[in-house]
């Protein structure tokens, strides 16, 4: 087992309390937003540097369940159980010093769906147009124009997971068998199929776009060079792969994917070669499910969260850093900001908390 770098790496900066448990969170790209959902349909609006909160969305009989903040940080999207997609769109800025009510979003659009769960959405990387499923279909809307760009047929299940590439020129879909791939510069041509023997889970493009990886309902890891139909095939997982997170670090570093399956986290690092492959680690130190990954951006610290009340900070996704608590009852969602200085979590009760970059502790970040 690794040892424990005692130093803090991060310390509590602020926290507070929502009604139901915390199903999604979302920083926007310049960091001074957090936007947090929960299981009694909040959507609260963190304001970083006032400390102060916005609900834009009260407590409703239907569970938010997904969001995220548009590429430039325009606009804001949740959907959840009512199969409701609502869209607010942020008017401004705020100086450090003043407060965010010259920035009180307005809704702007609401997409309905009344017999559909809409359990995940996607913003392009480079254009405000959002992909979300609504069963076996992703529809691809241009908010700014208001009008849906096209309607995408999974077919074979009802869709499990969506990814853009980061160009923002293909849309990844993941489901019962398959990833397809779709490219939007002729959405009604037939997409790209990586084939899979059970259901793809979760998906994740790597920052670079030279990786496809799918977590699967079979135990297994799949791997894909961008424009390879062959796989890497990585087992050795208790159960179903969830949670998957690319680590962003720079062209030179070889290719970092974490991936969770239960309490077990596994370090997946590619070797040199193609036909060498991927080398693994495995930790165990979670007592409980994993619920969320993410790397901090521009390094391979990487962050873990689980139903244990744990977040454990993994340095160079090798050492065991720091453990931080704060949900007794555990975990539900993680997330970094942008620019890496703070990583927020939220809580099975309600809880959410922000830990800041301490200064002391700078030189295990990395």
């Amino acid at each position: 087992m690794p040892g424990l770098i005692k130093s803090p790496l991060l310390s509590l900066s602020w926290q507070g309390q929502l009604q139901d448990y915390v199903t999604a969170m979302n920083w926007s790209p310049d960091g001074k937003w957090l936007a947090l959902a929960s299981g009694s349909g909040e959507v609260m609006l963190l304001h970083i540097p006032s400390k102060q909160t916005i609900a834009i969305e009260p407590s409703a009989a239907a569970s938010i369940d997904c969001l995220g903040f548009s590429y430039d940080g325009q606009f804001l999207a949740a959907g959840g159980q009512n199969g409701q997609v609502k869209v607010w769109r942020l008017a401004g800025d705020s100086t450090p010093d003043s407060t965010p009510d010259s920035t009180l979003p307005t809704l702007v659009k609401v997409l309905e769906h009344s017999r559909t769960w809409v359990e995940h959405l996607a913003w392009s990387p480079t254009r405000n147009e959002l992909a979300f499923g609504l069963g076996r279909y992703v529809q691809v809307w241009d908010i700014a124009r208001d009008e849906m760009v096209t309607t995408l047929p999974f077919e074979t299940s009802s869709v499990l997971d969506i990814a853009w590439h980061p160009d923002g020129e293909q849309l990844a879909v993941s489901g019962h068998l398959a990833v397809k791939i779709w490219s939007r510069s002729n959405w009604d041509n037939d997409p790209r199929v990586q084939e899979l023997v059970a259901a793809g889970l979760a998906i994740a493009i790597s920052p670079d776009g030279q990786y496809l990886a799918a977590g699967n309902l079979d135990n297994t890891l799949m791997v894909w060079g961008w424009e390879s139909p062959y796989p890497w095939r990585m087992t050795g997982f208790p159960g179903k792969v969830r949670h998957l997170a690319w680590a962003n670090t720079t062209r030179s570093a070889a290719p970092i994917i974490a991936a969770s399956s239960g309490a077990g986290l596994i370090i997946w690092r590619k070797l040199p070669t193609d036909d060498a492959g991927w080398a693994s680690r495995a930790f165990d130190l979670h007592h409980g499910k994993i619920v969320a990954l993410a790397f901090q951006p521009g390094t391979s610290l990487l962050a873990s969260a689980a139903e244990d009340g744990r977040v454990i900070l993994w340095p160079k996704a090798k050492n065991l850093g720091q453990m931080l608590d704060g949900a007794a009852q555990g975990f539900s969602a993680l997330a970094w900001n942008p620019q890496g200085r703070l990583l927020a979590a939220g809580g099975q009760q309600g809880e959410w908390l922000v830990w800041a970059q301490s200064g002391r502790g700078k030189g295990f970040l990395r």
